[in-house]
């Protein structure tokens, strides 16, 4: 529960979205659609969105261009985070993180336990810092996108949670 202090001030974000995702299209990308929705509607800013196949280099190139850019706050990526032969975001991305937000995918995977119950251990749900970006990866289906935003990276991306969030780590950065 989000305590907020009456002089509390919201600070909208700039944030990316990336699908990972060797079928979609930008019409048929619920999961990317999902996040994008969630972060307008919280009053965040969506600044870049794309969809590249699960290649650990072309999810690396797009996400550190992303890194590189100072407009771009938050990075979230949708897909790869199965065990599937394909399913390599977490090696994509984990080598980029200066910091990994360990608590990320265990909480993650704790609150999904509600939902799809022992299947959520399939999920390698991950989050780390970049270069003062924060990183989260989710996995592909869009009731998992739904549950990170939802239940894990609403709170930690608005300025007036307590006791803590992410906000003014990233604003210092900047």
């Amino acid at each position: 529960m989000s305590k907020t202090p009456a002089n509390a001030e919201f600070v909208p974000l700039n944030m990316a979205v990336l699908t990972v995702s060797d079928t979609r299209t930008s019409e048929t990308d619920t999961s990317g659609q999902a996040l994008v929705d969630r972060l307008e509607g919280a009053g965040h800013l969506l600044k870049a969105r794309d969809i590249v196949i699960d290649d650990v280099y072309q999810m690396r190139s797009v996400v550190s261009q992303w890194i590189a850019e100072p407009e771009i706050h938050v990075i979230i990526t949708t897909g790869g985070t199965g065990f599937s032969g394909r399913d390599s975001t977490p090696e994509a991305m984990a080598p980029l993180f200066d910091k990994i937000i360990e608590g990320f995918g265990e909480f993650f995977r704790q609150v999904s336990a509600d939902e799809i119950g022992t299947s959520t251990i399939q999920s390698r749900a991950l989050g780390g810092l970049a270069n003062g970006t924060v990183i989260f990866c989710l996995p592909g289906s869009t009731g998992a996108c739904r549950t990170g935003w939802d239940k894990v990276i609403a709170e930690q991306l608005d300025s007036r949670h307590r006791p803590c969030n992410f906000v003014s780590m990233i604003m210092k950065h900047r």
